[in-house]
């Protein structure tokens, strides 16, 4: 199939029109010649007739002479030629008896005026006619046809050059750029050759690599302040981790305070476990290794790790599976996606149920919470994009936003990672809104 997006296919089309484009100028060029003279030599023999018979015969009305030759003063012509006839030669076609057999052929005719007379000068055109009495129409006829023969091998011989070197062209002009392509997709060990050249290719290749020189110093300050955060981060979080237990040791069993060390506790080993996921989104997902990892426990592991947001609200949660599945996929990973889809239904559903439904292609994380304005779906995966109050989208497309009762923590970041996650994964990350509130989100993993 032809592809007009391919720019070796739009050089071989200009080449192919242009040189249609060329040979329609010949063609026009010579048909436009070939009648011009055709005019001029019938004109030039006409008039000679004209002056022969007026010295032969007088002054009459019709004058006849052999072969095909008929001049009338311009009253005693018929209607339809003093209808058409002006001073410069026109041929229409027309059909005669030719020995009680039909036949076509074209007449020439043309006005002249001499004194105070006019005439209509008529040739009819005829072959044998043309050869025997008219030599150099003869010698015009004949070098027409050959000339008419060279224009059209000349035609089909230019088509075929114009195809066989818009074809070697287009490729000794793609070249360049198939080069720049393999050199950038082997990882710009070629590169630097192709900088040093003075066309436009150089040009490219030179702002290509500059570019790709700035997003290698960008990525490495990426991952050296990651790899600097987290590791600054994990001594004071060991610190508080090791004070939440000291502390957590000299409490009575019953004391109340005890609720609040767990949670100090919990706290930083999530803290820990996100810096780790952050860490493996910095890498390259080919140099991640990916182990059998049980969905069902981390889905589980989850909802009773984000239980206490649902403490004071008539709210459940369940997690429905028939066997327990397995993905490829680092734990943290996993962990930190559906943690942030399972925190977001736990903060947004004020009442009714949470489920957790996972199969052997999908887990689906559906709520009966607020559920998301349909204007603020194109800033679901953005950054510090949160929904923040109980919006009413009214008949004419509005919204109306009012606060809600209960105070949603939150930075607008979970949804954006999530979807950063799916993408390093290589998985799908979907949303579904319900009319009668709610929402409901599905990881489509491999």
């Amino acid at each position: 199939m032809f592809n007009l997006d391919s720019i070796t296919n739009k050089f071989r089309l200009s080449y192919l029109v242009f040189t249609v484009f060329l040979c329609a100028t010949f063609i026009s060029i010579f048909l436009y010649a070939e009648t011009r003279m055709e005019q001029e030599l019938v004109k030039a023999r006409l008039l000679q007739q004209l002056q022969l018979s007026q010295e032969q015969h007088g002054e009459q009305s019709i004058y006849k002479a052999d072969p095909g030759i008929t001049i009338y003063q311009y009253l005693a012509a018929p209607e339809s030629l003093r209808n058409l006839a002006t001073d410069t030669v026109q041929e229409i076609k027309v059909t005669v008896d030719n020995q009680g057999r039909a036949s076509e052929t074209n007449l020439h005719f043309f006005t002249y005026r001499q004194n105070q007379h006019a005439y209509i000068l008529t040739y009819l055109e005829d072959k044998e006619m043309v050869m025997e009495n008219y030599p150099v129409l003869a010698i015009f006829e004949h070098l027409e046809d050959i000339f008419a023969d060279a224009l059209r091998v000349a035609v089909i011989l230019s088509l075929l050059i114009a195809a066989i070197f818009s074809h070697l062209s287009a490729k000794q002009i793609t070249k360049p750029l198939l080069d720049l392509k393999r050199a950038v997709e082997t990882e710009h060990q070629n590169l630097t050759e192709l900088t040093h050249l003075p066309s436009e290719v150089g040009v490219l290749a030179r702002a290509i690599d500059e570019q790709n020189n700035k997003l290698a110093e960008y990525l490495k300050r990426e991952q050296l302040f990651t790899g600097d955060v987290s590791h600054e981060l994990r001594t004071p979080l060991t610190i508080i981790l090791g004070a939440s237990e000291v502390l957590a040791s000299q409490l009575a069993e019953d004391s109340y305070l005890s609720e609040f060390t767990t949670r100090i506790s919990n706290t930083a080993k999530e803290t820990s476990e996100i810096i780790s996921a952050l860490l493996l989104l910095s890498r390259n997902p080919e140099q991640l290794d990916a182990p059998p990892t049980s969905i069902n426990s981390i889905a589980n592991s989850e909802v009773t790790r984000l239980q206490y947001l649902l403490k004071y609200k008539p709210v459940t949660c369940t997690v429905v599976a028939d066997q327990d599945y397995i993905a490829e996929v680092r734990p943290e990973l996993l962990k930190m996606a559906l943690g942030n889809l399972i925190k977001n239904a736990f903060q947004y559903t004020d009442e009714g149920e949470v489920m957790v439904t996972i199969d052997n292609r999908k887990i689906t994380v559906t709520d009966t919470g607020l559920g998301i304005p349909e204007i603020m779906m194109p800033l679901l995966y953005k950054r510090f994009k949160r929904l923040d109050h109980n919006f009413k989208q009214t008949a004419d497309g509005l919204l109306l936003d009012e606060p809600t009762s209960s105070n949603v923590e939150g930075t607008g970041l979970g949804l954006s990672i999530v979807q950063r996650i799916m993408t390093h994964m290589g998985w799908q990350l979907s949303h579904q809104d319900h009319k009668t509130g709610g929402s409901t989100f599905i990881i489509y993993y491999k």
